[in-house]
Parts: structure tokens; sequence; C-alpha cells
């Protein structure tokens, strides 16, 4: 009860902020630390920049898929419909595997596969028109004001957001266990097709012990660069960390350690941004 408390609080403080601009000596292009229970701007960057997210696009399907209250036990079979024509991906899950609902959910949460995601929107009641009129609504829900999204995926360039509004989103997703249990695991052994397969969390801080991640997400095309979104605990306290537009993994791996730093007091904020922003 009070984290929804403290989560409905930085929502609405989130929504009225003022934002502005400060140079920072981060990779990250874009970026975004919010204290959540306070709802203060602890640091951030060309936050209210509109640009593409890549696969922080799952957590909005993942909600959707959720909100919809499905049966997470049904079987689903992957079809050609569930290919990528965007970037021609690859992935790990064949055409003709079937899975349940939630083994989808899975699969496109910790280790970002395509084709499970596009089968979770394209199982949607209605199908994928339905369902991008239930993430349209989802996102008005969140007053996400600058956040598009036109497929389930992230592979398209057009599935765009900002730094600010994907701080929004990734608070928002931290109503739902299923979503923080499933984005905080390691990895998991997984049935395809009668074979154990291991999948791996696309973030590999869910494993450093120096870190508490309570919800994660990271996301890349070539469009987007290297991105990721994480709610956090240091110090005693929960943080929404966002890094959109790293040049390389270990780019946006190293801007967090230093963002984790300035949560944890190891770093002085003053090091990485001018000012420090409150919500009002």
């Amino acid at each position: 009860m009070m984290k929804s408390v403290f989560l409905a609080a930085a929502l609405l403080a989130l929504s009225s902020v003022a934002f502005s601009t400060s140079a920072a000596p981060l990779g990250s292009r874009h970026a975004i630390v919010v204290d959540e229970q306070s709802g203060e701007i602890l640091f951030q960057k060309n936050a209210t920049d509109i640009v593409p997210i890549a696969s922080i696009t799952k957590l909005m399907t993942a909600m959707v898929v959720l909100d919809a209250r499905l049966d997470m036990f049904e079987h689903i079979t992957i079809t050609d419909a569930d290919v990528d024509i965007i970037k021609n991906s690859s992935s790990r899950v064949p055409v003709g595997a079937v899975l349940s609902r939630h083994t989808l959910l899975e699969l496109a949460l910790m280790s970002s596969d395509n084709r499970a995601a596009h089968a979770l929107a394209r199982t949607y009641p209605g199908g994928l028109p339905t369902f991008r009129v239930a993430v349209r609504n989802k996102a008005m829900e969140l007053n996400l004001r600058r956040t598009n999204i036109e497929e389930p995926t992230g592979l398209s360039p057009y599935n765009t957001s900002t730094a600010s509004d994907l701080a929004r989103m990734t608070m928002a997703a931290a109503h739902y266990p299923e979503i923080e249990r499933i984005t905080t695991a390691a990895g998991d052994l997984i049935d395809i097709e009668g074979k154990l397969r291991q999948y791996h969390n696309t973030n590999q801080l869910v494993s450093d012990r120096n870190w508490t991640i309570l919800l994660s997400k990271t996301g890349f095309t070539r469009e987007a660069g290297r991105c990721i979104v994480m709610r956090v605990r240091a110090a005693g306290r929960d943080a929404i960390m966002v890094l959109l537009n790293a040049k390389e993994k270990t780019a946006r791996t190293a801007d967090a350690n230093t963002l984790h730093r300035m949560l944890t007091g190891l770093e002085n904020p003053q090091v990485i941004a001018n000012v420090n922003y409150k919500m009002r």
C-alpha cells in the first residue's frame, strides 16, 4: 500500500515538473534520475528530447497485456507473423513453437525477445489494432504526453518517448509484481519444443552484488542506441534511473555506475551535473 502511495505521488510530481537542461559528461545522450518517494529529480540531461526507445517499449506491452487479465497459461503458437521484418533480427524462439502467454511475457521482458513480444500483442483480444488502442489509452492514463508507440517490440524507430516520460512509465510498471520479478531475474531455463534452453537477462547489472535492482529493462536499435530503465534501491531510498542513446553497452553500464555512485553518496552530484532540480 505504501509503495503505491509513493509511486502515485511521484507520478503526479513528474507530470507537473518544469525541466531545465544541463551538461553532463555521460556517454548517454539523455538521462534522468528521480527520487521515487519525494519526486525530486536528482539528475537530468536532455530529459525532454523525443527519441527512439527500442525495447523499453516492451514494458508498455507487458502492462497492457497484464491489464487485460488474460489467461497467462493459454498456449500460443509462434507464427510467421511474429518474425521481425523491420530489422530482420534473430530470435531463439522458432516459428511453430508453442508457449504459454506467461512464458512469452518472460522471454519478452527478461531476454527481450521480439517474437515473444509480437505474439503477445498479436493474440491480444481484437488483435494488433485493438492492442494499439489499448497502448494509446494506457499512455494517456499515465500522462505520457511525448510518447508514441506504434508496435509492441520497439524495433520501429517511430516508437519514441523522452527520458522523463520513461521515468513515469517505469514507475507505473513497478505496480506490477510480475514485471518486477521477471525483469530482475538473472536468467531462467525455458522449455522450447521439448528442449531446455538457458535465457539470460539483457541487463547484467541484476547479478551485480553492488546493486539492488527492483525493475529493469534494456533496449537497443541503431536509431535508439543503448538504452536502459531501472528502479533501484540505494542508500535507503528507491529511485528511477533512465539512460538513453549510449553508443556502446560499456558506456551505458559506466553511466549507470556513475549515477549509482551519486545515489550512494560516493560521487558528488556537482561533478556530473551543475544543479539538482526539484519537483514543483
